[in-house]
């Protein structure tokens, strides 16, 4: 039986032989290797082959280093092949190599046979259907095709042709989505069409009409600006009829199949007021626009009074401890004549932080009379890059009411502008989801009576340095996280099943984003008992396949994994190898000898850690994680660090506890 492997060539060129990663060996072999997938099960002839591993003059030994790398790519991809043996993968056909792999191997096979579905669903009406192919088959593309080879060689048409084979299937795909609704689904794969080529006016076009029908105008109107600049400087031309078009039914709110792009630009929208999107249930607006636009005047009038703001979770329950806070920075900022207050709400991923943040905003947007701004900063979007700084101005400029022509360039200028615009004016700003300081820093206002809520899941020492206020966000209490399951599947049933429903509380280890997953899945089903439900956690196993994300609701992998993206190699490599520890906690002591590191650079490391809120400190030099982050980092070191690393890595451990035992602190305090 042929041995299941895994070659993904839609981003960074990998190969998994079950779950060991390959080391795909020198560069041109690894070009040999992206060029046979792209072509998988056709053969490619020898001079194609040299053409494409050479762009500028090929070696007289071209062929036979060629050849050597076939070997070689045989031998690694069928370690028990026997000497000048055929093979079944890498074969010898009309005076060239072809790859030989079934479609459930290849991401590029799997994703050409998704979208062949996703056009045939789209050609006979069934647009749900086909938002479905298509976006399955966008899920398997995670970046610049076959990263990891030669720039030169990635810049041949083979590669750059599948790029924009990618592109148009996110722009079918935003399509699909217009016709019946979902385009949220779409804005990764749109984001990351656009950062390939930002000069594709199809896919701005796209992404231009998602962000709206997402509920996002401003970002919409943001994005469109954004382009249209880009060609001019670029290209020297204006947005072609597609785009102009998308722009226009963004101004005039129409959502639904895109027409036919005109043969000349439509008209400019008629002057007087723009428009505003109202987000669907759930989603959050990136920035509150003014229900009116004020006129273009050298001095933007003051914008007229809105009550735009993140959707409330009708399920929120408990944070009363920290609404008090809120309310009570809220008081000291409405009665204050010097600098403005900021408040950071910090975290680990999933426990609420922009839940709560909503929440307090709705109860006393009343106290801001000039208005409200929401800023998704995609600090942690696994989507795409963090906002930068000068585009979240822009945008908050152009909300405020300033024309794109009076927009000057670079931070510093936006900024200033910025807080020159808010003078005198009393505002909530929601600064959602920080990367770090330097992102946040200038958007915040200068003027005393506007308050700023930064939610982050760092630390972001240098903005408490500054004299932003601290709100970290520790995990519900018991009786809260027992009323939020409660009113998630309904009183009845956890009346009904007490032990059933307290059992699903711990084994979501009281975090509220496991506990809203689990209830979707529970409330869909409500004929099954919560102790099957709790019965089903209990069965598991080590991993985090029972907290998968529902429709509208992210998975706990899905929001686990930005945070581990985000650090640095060593952090990354103790926060893996901290799930191997017996027990429920342990000392820098004990985590330098899981990792081999001395022990000042391990406490070091765990700090780090613990300002990105992967690890706590719930004792002096006694470190836990949360029961679900350190089953993410138990799958996460099954993927990465080798069986032989994880023995030596639990032998250094015992080894020092037998020298120095540390103990076992009994406050784990979110093990279930």
């Amino acid at each position: 039986m042929r041995e299941a492997m895994r070659f993904e060539v839609l981003g960074p060129l990998r190969v998994c032989r079950g779950d060991e990663e390959l080391d795909l060996g020198f560069p041109q072999q690894r070009a040999l290797l992206a060029l046979l997938l792209v072509r998988a099960g056709r053969p490619v002839p020898m001079g194609e082959i040299v053409d494409v591993l050479w762009p500028g003059r090929a070696p007289a030994s071209a062929m036979n280093v060629v050849r050597r790398y076939a070997g070689a790519l045989r031998r690694l991809l069928e370690p028990g092949l026997p000497p000048r043996a055929p093979g079944r993968r890498v074969l010898r056909r009309a005076g060239g190599y072809l790859l030989e792999a079934a479609e459930d191997e290849v991401d590029l096979l799997r994703f050409r046979a998704l979208t062949k579905r996703g056009k045939r669903a789209a050609a006979t009406g069934r647009s749900e259907a086909a938002l479905g192919h298509f976006v399955d088959a966008l899920d398997d593309w995670h970046g610049p095709v076959a990263m990891g080879i030669p720039a030169a060689v990635r810049e041949n048409t083979e590669f750059t042709a599948l790029e924009g084979e990618l592109a148009r299937t996110a722009r079918m795909a935003a399509d699909a989505a217009l016709l019946c609704g979902g385009s949220e689904l779409v804005l990764p794969h749109l984001r990351r069409a656009v950062g390939l080529d930002p000069l594709d006016e199809s896919a701005q076009a796209g992404l231009v009409m998602a962000l709206a029908a997402s509920g996002l105008q401003a970002e919409a109107l943001t994005a469109y600006e954004r382009v249209r600049r880009l060609l001019a400087e670029e290209l020297g031309t204006a947005p072609g009829p597609e785009l102009t078009a998308a722009h226009t039914r963004v101004l005039r709110q129409e959502w639904g199949p895109r027409p036919a792009a005109p043969a000349t630009p439509p008209r400019p929208a008629p002057a007087g007021p723009v428009p505003t999107a109202t987000p669907p249930a759930g989603t959050a607006a990136p920035l509150c626009v003014p229900v009116a636009a004020p006129a273009a005047s050298p001095t933007p009038a003051r914008p007229v009074r809105t009550a735009r703001l993140p959707a409330d979770l009708p399920v929120f329950v408990g944070r009363e401890a920290e609404l008090a806070v809120l309310l009570r920075v809220t008081d000291a900022a409405a009665a204050s004549t010097g600098a403005p207050t900021t408040v950071l709400v910090s975290g680990m991923p999933g426990i609420g932080k922009s839940a709560l943040a909503a929440h307090w905003a709705h109860r006393v947007a009343d106290r801001f009379p000039d208005g409200l701004l929401h800023v998704p900063l995609r600090g942690f979007d696994a989507a795409g890059p963090p906002l930068e700084p000068a585009e979240a101005l822009r945008g908050m400029l152009a909300t405020l009411g300033v024309p794109a022509a009076r927009l000057p360039d670079g931070v510093d200028s936006l900024a200033g502008l910025y807080r020159s615009t808010l003078a005198g004016r009393r505002l909530l700003v929601l600064l959602d989801d920080a990367a770090g300081t330097e992102q946040v820093r200038p958007l915040l206002p200068a003027g005393p009576g506007s308050l700023t809520l930064v939610t982050s899941r760092l630390a972001l020492s240098g903005l408490t340095a500054s004299g932003a206020r601290p709100l970290h966000l520790d995990l519900p209490s018991a009786a809260d996280a027992d009323a939020a399951l409660a009113r998630r599947v309904g009183r009845d049933r956890t009346a009904a099943e007490p032990g059933a429903a307290a059992e699903i509380v711990a084994r979501c280890g009281r975090l509220p984003l496991a506990l809203a997953v689990v209830a979707a899945r529970a409330a869909a089903r409500p004929d099954v008992p919560l102790s099957a439900i709790a019965a089903g956690l209990r069965h598991s196993g080590d991993g985090l396949d029972a907290f998968a994300g529902t429709a509208g609701t992210p998975g706990l992998r899905a929001a686990f994994a930005p945070s581990y993206r985000r650090l640095p190699r060593d952090n990354a490599r103790l926060f893996r190898l901290l799930s191997l520890r017996p027990g429920p906690d342990l000392t820098p002591g004990a985590a330098a000898a899981l990792a081999d590191l001395p022990p000042r650079r391990t406490r070091l490391l765990l700090d780090e850690l613990a300002d990105a809120h992967l690890v706590l400190e719930h004792a002096p030099g006694r470190y836990v994680q949360h029961a679900l982050l350190r089953r993410f980092a138990a799958e996460l070191t099954v993927a990465y660090d080798s069986p032989a690393e994880r023995r030596r890595a639990l032998d250094r451990l015992r080894a020092h506890r037998a020298t120095v035992p540390d103990g076992n602190s009994a406050s784990d305090i979110d093990c279930p």
